[in-house]
């Protein structure tokens, strides 16, 4: 008996029965940690055939199957049981380090995710349309929970996973059935709540200034009355050697600073009145953001409030990156209402970045008709974006982002 346990231990998790009932008040980052523990380590070879194939459209060979359902399928059990928790996803992360807080578990997820979209072409080609729903779903909770610290690196892991999610659907899309593709939909509405730029904002505006004010009171304390000495062990910690562009960002900082570090505590703490308008203008929906964005950006160009401005650029990029998620899934919906119910469907949903619904029409590649193809308004990589759902397999193509519609490299 003990042999037998320490084997299943070894070898992996023991199947569970069906109907099988299993624990749902389990905080899922502690599975998905578990799952992150087994995750396979696989040789260059296996890697570079699984995961740097395009196998959109292809037909998948053993091979594929056997490393998807051999090597990685205790981690997809740990998957599947986490997107099924009730209880709230906390990964245990220590912010109060500031920008020095570690965040292991975002690249895990992102794999995780690739995996599982991967697992999910292998179950269609098997006729296992419920297994390919679950892949997908746990996938996108997966990407949701990612989020949950509000941290601004986990949400884009979340956008990019949700782009992962969004994209299996449309690569697969004529391989579901009508009932598969309404039972993702309905769980695209039951997964958990994204993660906003808007909150990670607010949380890493928050860390950030109490973080520098907590740092230079720190270095004031080890270095009482000496002032110069407090502003040299913090261009240490802001500079590294060899690196132009930290001592090119410490020299503007510093002279923004006035050179003290009661200019730096400053500097720190009236980045609340900015943050606190820019708040507002983050909730605005397309088109309004920009124009009250651009405003803003002037004013505080012409304050010359350093840290601010600092930062400025990069929340309109990852609201940009938003903009386009909100798209994709509003995209998805549109996608699956007019698989279910014609043109009455397709403008049932409407574009969050448009006026109305989504433009659609058929999409050619190289003479066949291959799917149908929905369109935003909302400028991407200098176009409409687009997104297009493949009803018919063939050589493979891109779905959606910069080369939509382009041939890929197999």
């Amino acid at each position: 008996m003990a042999i037998c346990s320490t084997l299943l231990l070894l070898t992996g998790l023991p199947p569970r029965a069906p109907g099988e009932p299993f624990r749902t008040d389990i905080n899922p980052a502690l599975l998905y940690y578990q799952a992150f523990i087994l995750e396979p380590h696989l040789s260059v070879d296996d890697s570079d055939f699984l995961l740097k194939t395009n196998w959109q459209g292809r037909q998948l060979p053993e091979r594929f199957g056997k490393l998807l359902s051999g090597f990685y399928q205790n981690e997809f059990t740990l998957l599947h049981q986490a997107a099924q928790q009730k209880a709230a996803c906390d990964w245990g992360i220590d912010l109060s380090r500031g920008p020095d807080s570690l965040l292991p578990h975002l690249a895990f997820c992102k794999r995780a995710a690739i995996a599982e979209r991967l697992h999910a072409m292998w179950d269609l080609q098997q006729g296992d349309e419920a297994g390919a729903r679950d892949d997908i779903l746990a996938a996108l909770t997966l990407g949701r929970n990612t989020a949950r610290d509000s941290v601004l690196i986990g949400t884009l892991v979340d956008i990019a996973i949700e782009n992962i999610v969004c994209a299996s659907v449309a690569e697969n899309f004529g391989r579901c059935s009508p009932e598969t593709l309404r039972q993702l939909a309905d769980g695209f509405d039951q997964a958990p709540t994204r993660g906003t730029i808007l909150a990670a904002m607010k949380v890493e505006q928050t860390m950030h200034r109490d973080w520098l004010i907590n740092r230079v009171q720190a270095a004031r304390q080890a270095h009482p009355n000496d002032d110069p000495a407090v502003m040299e062990e913090l261009q240490q910690m802001f500079t590294r050697e060899g690196d132009d562009s930290d001592t090119n960002f410490w020299q503007s900082f510093t002279t923004a600073a006035g050179g003290t570090s009661e200019g730096v505590i400053k500097m720190a703490r009236d980045t609340s009145d900015w943050y606190d308008r820019l708040a507002g203008i983050m909730a605005l929906p397309h088109g309004a953001f920009e124009e009250r964005f651009d405003q803003l950006s002037m004013e505080a160009g012409k304050s010359g409030t350093f840290l601010f401005l600092n930062n400025l650029n990069g929340w309109s990029r990852a609201r940009a990156k938003e903009f386009g998620i909100q798209g994709q899934l509003a995209m998805v919906k549109a996608a699956v209402a007019y698989k279910l119910h014609g043109e009455a469907g397709l403008k049932s949903v409407n574009d969050p970045n448009g006026t109305g619904p989504f433009a659609c029409q058929r999409f050619v590649f190289q003479g066949v008709d291959r799917g149908f193809q929905l369109t935003s308004p909302l400028i991407f990589s200098h176009a409409p974006m687009s997104c297009i759902f493949v009803e018919k397999d063939g050589p493979p193509f891109s779905v959606f982002g910069t080369h939509v519609g382009e041939a890929v490299t197999p």
